[in-house]
């Protein structure tokens, strides 16, 4: 039951945080957000799950029973870990305990909703990660829209309830047509009578579906597969579905722009790998392998000449992500150990660095209210240390060695270029390539007007020395892009063991 005490303490701290002062609301929440990061850190530590949770793999922490049954069909409460969802719970409450401290300084009104808000996050996040039946995790997966909606419309900017509603819309949309894809996609099956993921990945594997609706089982698993691709998608976000993306994180407060690129943007990456690419069989995924390989790397390089023509730098942070996700997407349609393995490494590591990155910005904005580059120069004057980590995330972006970027972009462009099953791979991991040119050149060049030369600021505001609770969680971020970079084997054989599975039973072209 150790999966759902991590639930219970971030739903019931959300709860006792919304209604405490909030003058203690932010202390409270921090103590509370550490109950699951330390449960989280130990079952990590204890870990003793192997293959994949939808292929039959012995799950860690699992719990199941039955909960709801109408008609024929029944919901369960189904919950465990495998190797891919483990180090996202790691991530999720990690995250989150860093994310409530670094809102001490900006969050200064209605504080108990704000921090209550977080939590409720935090516990539907890893409902997300642990689920193992498609109603749970669907509301779990649904759950998460109306906090950060909140947030975002809330503490926002000056375009707070347009990015609120445009974020909101774009992800909900996107939720019904994968909910009704997969819905078709059950009843195509037939036998099968329960909506657990297990049950219906093996149904698939095992012939799929007969047809529904008078549509062939072949032509509707091809169908829902698109469905469920664009659904997913939309959450990732890749490009087109990402023009929520910018405005949402260059509205939202700091604290939930990190959880939004830190873990909200993974879901999509996450359920991508769990639905589209494992519960089908290669001859339902083949056709569409050509089409994803190049919408991932339209999405790495036209992210990152978006990102390079910005001057707001949050907003350059934002279309970074972007061209991240990308090289994220490449490494799961290659279908390969090192390309899936990757993918699902560079989902923690963009985690780490993206939610620095934001952090990092967000104290250069506390302290001079202005984000723009145009602005502001020779900041490490000034501010050394939030300066010196800025440049450090600037540098895992970039895939310093050494760090966790290098060791996820090098194994998603080894996994994709040697992928037999991805015709032109080659000219596609070339391509994703000079992506990073583009991410070097758009960040230096952001720095060096920022950081370097005789500091000028154009505002009124003095500027000093960012306060230690707000340069304390970039540094646990930074020695954990570090640790990962110099020891990634601490989650990539974990990761692998539960990849390995779907390139075995039927992901592998």
């Amino acid at each position: 039951m150790m999966i759902e005490a991590l639930i219970a303490v971030a739903l019931v701290g959300a709860f006792v945080t919304f209604v405490a002062p909030n003058r203690i609301a932010g202390k409270l929440a921090f103590a509370i957000s550490l109950i699951p990061a330390a449960l989280s850190l130990w079952m990590f530590s204890a870990f003793d799950g192997s293959g994949n949770a939808l292929l039959g793999g012995e799950l860690a922490f699992a719990s199941e029973f039955e909960w709801i049954q109408f008609g024929e069909y029944s919901i369960s409460w189904l919950v465990g870990l495998d190797g891919i969802s483990m180090p996202l719970v790691v991530l999720t409450t990690i995250l989150s305990s860093l994310a409530i401290v670094s809102s001490w300084t900006p969050i200064d009104e209605r504080e108990s909703q704000f921090y209550g808000l977080v939590l409720f996050i935090e516990a539907n996040l890893i409902g997300v990660f642990a689920a193992l039946d498609f109603f749970v995790w669907f509301i779990f997966w649904e759950a998460v829209l109306i906090p950060m909606y909140l947030l975002i419309g809330i503490w926002g900017g000056p375009r707070r309830k347009y990015a609120a509603i445009k974020f909101f819309v774009y992800t909900n949309v996107a939720s019904l047509v994968m909910f009704g894809a997969f819905i078709a996609l059950v009843f195509g099956l037939g036998d099968v009578t329960t909506f657990a993921l297990p049950d219906v990945t093996a149904a698939m594997l095992d012939g799929g579906p007969d047809g529904f609706l008078g549509i062939g089982g072949t032509t509707l698993a091809s169908l829902v597969f698109v469905a469920m691709f664009l659904g997913f998608a939309v959450k990732v976000p890749i490009v087109p579905f990402h023009t929520w993306l910018p405005d949402a994180h260059v509205e939202a407060p700091t604290p939930a722009s990190v959880l939004l690129a830190g873990v909200l943007l993974k879901m999509g990456t996450y359920a991508l790998l769990r639905f589209n690419f494992t519960m089908f069989p290669a001859e339902i995924i083949e056709p569409f392998v050509i089409p994803i390989a190049a919408i991932a790397v339209i999405s790495v390089i036209y992210g990152a000449m978006l990102a390079l023509a910005q001057t707001d730098l949050k907003r350059i942070v934002a279309y970074s992500s972007v061209s991240s996700m990308g090289y994220v997407i490449l490494g799961l349609i290659a279908l390969t150990q090192f390309g899936v393995g990757g993918a699902t490494f560079q989902m923690v590591s963009h985690g780490l660095i993206s939610g620095l990155m934001f952090m990092a910005v967000g104290v250069i904005y506390n302290a001079t209210h202005t984000r723009m580059v145009t602005d502001m120069s020779g900041m490490a004057d000034r501010m050394p240390v939030a300066v010196g980590i800025l440049v450090a995330g600037a540098f895992g972006y970039m895939g310093l060695p050494l760090m966790s970027g290098f060791f996820g972009e090098f194994t998603i462009f080894f996994g994709a270029f040697g992928a037999e099953g991805l015709a032109y791979s080659q000219v596609f991991t070339a391509l994703a390539m000079f992506g990073i040119v583009i991410v070097a050149g758009y960040l230096l060049f952001a720095l060096q007007r920022t950081v370097f030369g005789p500091y000028h600021l154009e505002t009124d505001y003095d500027v000093d020395r960012a306060p230690l609770h707000d340069i304390a969680p970039m540094f646990v971020l930074l020695g954990l892009i570090i640790l990962l970079g110099v020891a990634p084997e601490l989650i990539f054989e974990m990761i692998t063991d539960a990849v390995d599975p779907i390139l075995e039973t039927g992901g592998e072209l």
